[in-house]
């Protein structure tokens, strides 16, 4: 693959290749447009896919925030259109790597030494390359290590970052920009802790503790003395990623087991630690050849506060949706309806949450849940795209929900695609008891 030699690091950089990108999708626009007047009709799938295209170009080349709220996006299937999902899906699997030169640059600022210095052996071509950091191959006393590189600037220029795709994702997504910062502040904060190695080595050591008596589970041994702000060195942990193991012949006895043993190890950090690993996408899970699953890239850890985790897991208890009045009390606490509503509003947002929770909480209402019903996935994309053009919702406008949504949603959200990806069925209803 090829390489990448220098980065924008700075805010005026980065900002005039953000710059440039947006005056091509103008263009991309003005030739759709262009199209309607003089033809009649103009078409719409290609300007998507031109858009995304440009767009992704110029993210995969600035690295970071960026990338990574794309890669966020690709796992919210029902609110994009389909052009954008398939680039952006590009951001977990297709990132061109930082070449040799760069990779010694970042190792001399961060550690003092070139890599060669501090290991017996360094594997200069990247193992994998993701959208704030890749990871090389390492060995010493006989050690096979794991050692991540943060991108040169991605964690300076996190706030500038976001700041410039604010107002685009925000008319992606369909938020009201003058009161999108809480939802944006929360990104903002993860991603400002996901470029922060010191903490993640933190998360991670106390994450695997907490973990480690777990059987069927496998973790690796992190080493401060090779990591840094921007550097974090592990166990190299053998395995094949999920999609490749998915690739053999299993038999639904061992799907299933495979989706209850990842969707558990999810719950036992929820429900125990009340916090969680909030990035579970395929590429993080590893299956060892004696069965031990490990989870990889503690990052993006999210902490769950007892006045989210409560009522939100309150919903998936039986007869809860259906009690009216404790289903609206719940909806005011995770702030989906508010105290100053009008009637048509408060009406129009407790019908559309009910409909849209008692679907997501369908497995949670029954003993076994069958995650490789297509069916079920339909239903969600389609409620997702008519929510999308829902009229009313527009027009009241206000965004609703608490910014713990966010990355609880995407870990959920995470969960399903794998269990589907996997094919298992499962029991989602959980016991603390169980679980410990």
């Amino acid at each position: 693959m090829k390489t990448i030699d220098k980065i924008p690091t700075g805010k005026l950089s980065r900002a005039s290749k953000m710059l440039k990108t947006g005056l091509k999708v103008g263009k991309n626009y003005a030739g759709y447009y262009g199209s309607k007047i003089l033809q009649g009709e103009g078409d719409k799938e290609s300007l998507d896919q031109k858009n995304a295209a440009d767009i992704m170009d110029s993210l995969q080349q600035l690295k970071g925030g960026g990338l990574k709220v794309a890669q966020m996006l690709s796992m919210e299937k029902s609110l994009l259109p389909k052009a954008y999902i398939d680039q952006f899906s590009l951001s977990q699997f297709s990132v061109p790597p930082l070449s040799a030169p760069l990779v010694k640059k970042m190792f001399r600022k961060y550690l003092d030494k070139n890599p060669e210095d501090i290991f017996d052996t360094f594997n200069f071509n990247a193992s994998f390359a993701a959208s704030i950091g890749q990871v090389h191959q390492a060995t010493t006393c006989n050690k096979k290590l794991a050692v991540k590189i943060q991108y040169p600037g991605v964690g300076e220029s996190i706030k500038s970052d976001l700041a410039m795709l604010k107002p685009m994702a925000s008319r992606l997504l369909g938020l009201n920009l003058a009161d999108a910062n809480k939802y944006f502040g929360e990104v903002q904060d993860k991603l400002v802790e996901e470029t922060n190695y010191k903490l993640e080595l933190e998360n991670s050591q106390e994450l695997t503790e907490a973990c480690y008596h777990l059987e069927g589970y496998a973790f690796p041994q992190y080493y401060p003395e090779y990591s840094s702000e921007r550097i974090i060195t592990m166990d190299w942990m053998e395995g094949n990623h999920l999609p490749k193991h998915l690739e053999q012949e299993l038999s639904q006895e061992e799907r299933n087991s495979l989706g209850q043993r990842i969707w558990d190890l999810f719950m036992f950090q929820i429900t125990i630690l009340r916090k969680v690993h909030a990035d579970p996408h395929p590429g993080n899970i590893l299956i060892q050849a004696n069965g031990d699953i490990c989870i990889l890239d503690f990052g993006c850890v999210k902490v769950l506060p007892c006045s989210f985790y409560d009522p939100y897991f309150e919903l998936t208890e039986p007869g809860i949706i259906s009690n009216r009045e404790r289903f609206e009390d719940i909806l005011e606490q995770l702030e989906i309806l508010y105290k100053d509503d009008s009637p048509e509003e408060r009406a129009h947002y407790f019908e559309l949450f009910h409909e849209v929770l008692s679907l997501l909480l369908r497995p949670y209402q029954n003993d076994i849940w069958d995650f490789s019903d297509t069916a079920f996935f339909d239903e969600i994309t389609a409620v997702g795209e008519r929510l999308a053009k829902d009229t009313l919702t527009a027009k009241y406008k206000a965004n609703r929900g608490s910014k713990h949504f966010i990355y609880v949603n995407r870990t959920f959200f995470g969960l399903y695609q794998l269990m589907h990806m996997i094919g298992a069925k499962i029991r989602a209803p959980y016991s603390v008891a169980e679980l410990r």
